[in-house]
């Protein structure tokens, strides 16, 4: 099936949630209005509804293999690839200077929404290489910007990231990699990486690898872990290509999903034939970026970028999901409505459940794909607005958003990647018909980058324990003046919109008292509906979104503008609050008064 990119549906969240005119106001955006966003994003979606989304059941057919150390990508995706950096759009967001072109998050989160929708196991080599980028501009030296810098963002070169281990998992205080330093300042580095996106591919001349390792002799413990490029190449004068270094790919997982993308195993300094220059001692040879023993401070310039990123995916997938179930729900035709308003038999789509079924979908992707619209806005505040403090609170909420995007964005996907198949019936578990692929290929977005239970102990630690609750606090104050607007407004669908919107802030508020009041002193109870809170949290931030937008249609609708389109997005969220955001009082329940029942079971009982 086809992808049409929702780019009407993007730019009404940009320009009217986002407020995309202010983001223009801000020192170096001045060219990013509503006009640029809307070129930007039509010719996007040009290039992935054309080059990119027909390659995505291709790669799920003929997956990336592996013969002789050597990594061959999916028909098409070399070529695909070289079309999408000559296009620029691997610099979008990336700063001119190093040869971007300096777009703000707001446009470059709906960019990569569509590529990700097009095709996720290809958008899996950008999206690393965005994150590597972030952290060398932020963490790396004048020497390391200038060598890998510039190849980066023209696509010349792609990045991975190296964190986990066969021993160590999420535990990274468990990493063994170890560098070894040498005289002329560089360092040898030995050791294993498993789960590496995109770690060994023919798409690209170079690959940089950024890798956790520990130098000889540093703390025990996450405390003596550094951080290293270490390119696949070592890297001449001028940027030539040299040497292979001592790092090679002994093996690519066989996976559920995402089998395009190839996810390595690497060995790092182990010497094997061809992967060492005449002469040179067995080793890697890594760059030190920043300074020792804080490797895992820079890392997570690069996860933090990268759990955005995915929770986009999550959106993305959901959004092509959604199109394959309603262009099959319009094309297959079983039994009468019950309403007796057809004689003979109807295109499913006229089915009152097969509806349910598509709200869901369709409210769920609209839903988190605002939330993830405002948080990009706030992430280009925090990084550009001239006042510090407000600097200082946009940051503190685009904090607080990303493990919710990343969180409750990606478990959504797989409830209407579910609800996809089960659109579709019986033919949605036969893989000829699609559906299936997205199903498969959203289950690693709740895993990678984090758990949903990692995202969830990072709001309930860093984002709401740490400061007592006070950045969630403040967000409940803002979607109170949401309240007050819906009661002034006062239609049926905004007063409809409210009491659910009250009701689920007020359950909110008692979670976060919750979780400020007792984390010190019962962990086990409030880590106990750490997952449940974020999803709380998660449904009502889009659910606050959906209502914002409610309004903005509302008005719209009544000027005559685009009138269909603004009836849609009002029935869209009032759905949203009628059969979503109602459930934040019984999560609430569950988090506040159930924590007893998730620990009472003996453990030899389970």
């Amino acid at each position: 099936m086809s992808y049409i990119a929702p780019v009407k549906d993007m730019l009404f969240d940009i320009e009217h949630l986002a407020n995309i005119a202010e983001i223009s106001k801000l020192p170096g955006m001045e060219d990013a209005g509503l006009e640029t966003a809307q070129a930007v994003l039509e010719e996007c979606a040009r290039f992935n509804q054309d080059v990119i989304a027909p390659l995505n059941v291709v790669g799920d057919r003929q997956p990336s293999s592996l013969a002789n150390g050597v990594v061959s990508t999916s028909p098409g995706f070399k070529e695909a690839f070289a079309q999408y950096a000559s296009g620029g759009w691997q610099g979008l967001q990336h700063p001119a200077e190093f040869g971007g072109q300096g777009l703000p998050k707001t446009i470059g989160a709906a960019c990569g929404e569509m590529l990700n929708s097009a095709n996720m196991s290809f958008a899996l080599c950008p999206l690393l290489s965005d994150g590597a980028i972030e952290a060398l501009i932020t963490a790396g030296s004048d020497e390391l910007k200038a060598t890998y810098l510039e190849k980066l963002v023209e696509g010349k070169w792609t990045g991975t990231m190296n964190l986990t281990e066969p021993q160590a998992g999420s535990d990274l205080a468990l990493v063994r990699t170890r560098a070894e330093p040498q005289a002329d300042g560089s360092y040898k580095i030995f050791g294993t990486k498993i789960y590496i996106t995109y770690g060994e591919h023919d798409m690209a001349e170079n690959i940089v690898h950024l890798v956790l390792a520990r130098v000889v002799g540093a703390p025990e413990g996450v405390k003596g872990i550094s951080l290293f490029v270490v390119p696949k190449f070592l890297v001449g004068e001028g940027g030539s290509i040299g040497p292979r270094n001592d790092v090679h790919c002994v093996s690519i997982e066989h996976k559920l999903g995402i089998k395009a993308s190839p996810t390595a195993v690497l060995q790092y300094g182990d010497g094997i034939a061809g992967s060492v220059s005449e002469g040179a001692s067995p080793g890697a040879v890594g760059f030190l970026v920043g300074q020792e023993n804080r490797g895992l401070e820079y890392m997570f310039i690069m996860m933090n970028a990268a759990r955005y990123a995915v929770g986009m995916q999550g959106i993305a997938i959901a959004e092509r999901a959604y199109q394959h179930a309603v262009t099959y729900a319009r094309e297959r035709v079983q039994s009468r409505p019950v309403d007796g308003s057809m004689k003979g038999s109807a295109p499913i789509i006229h089915h009152p459940d097969v509806k349910r079924m598509l709200m869901t979908m369709r409210a769920y992707t609209e839903g988190c794909r605002a939330m993830a619209t405002v948080a990009a806005a706030a992430y280009d505040a925090a990084h550009h607005h001239p006042d510090a403090e407000t600097r200082k609170e946009n940051q503190a909420f685009y904090e607080f958003m990303v493990p919710l995007v990343k969180g409750y964005s990606t478990e959504m996907s797989l409830e209407v990647a579910s609800l996809g198949v089960q659109v579709h019936g019986g033919m949605g578990f036969i893989e000829e018909t699609g559906a299936a692929q997205y199903l498969r290929d959203a289950k690693i977005l709740t895993i990678y980058e984090g758990t949903t239970a990692i995202q969830a102990n990072d709001l309930v630690g860093r984002k709401t324990a740490r400061d007592g609750g006070r950045t969630a606090k403040a967000i409940a104050a803002q979607i109170e003046k949401t309240e007050a607007e819906l009661a002034a407004h006062g239609s049926p669908a905004a007063l409809v919109v409210l009491k659910r919107l009250r009701a689920a802030r007020e359950a909110f508020l008692q979670v976060v008292a919750f979780v400020a009041g007792e984390t010190s002193s019962s962990p086990n109870a409030v880590f106990a509906g750490s997952v449940p809170y974020l999803m709380l949290a998660g449904n009502l931030v889009a659910g606050w979104q959906l209502a914002r937008s409610l309004l903005v249609a509302e008005r719209l609708a009544k000027a005559g503008t685009d009138v269909a389109f603004m009836q849609a997005k009002i029935a869209t969220a009032r759905f949203y609050a009628d059969h979503i955001l109602v459930k934040a009082p019984g999560m609430r329940d569950s988090i506040v008064e159930g924590a007893e029942s998730v620990t009472a079971l003996a453990l030899e009982a389970f």
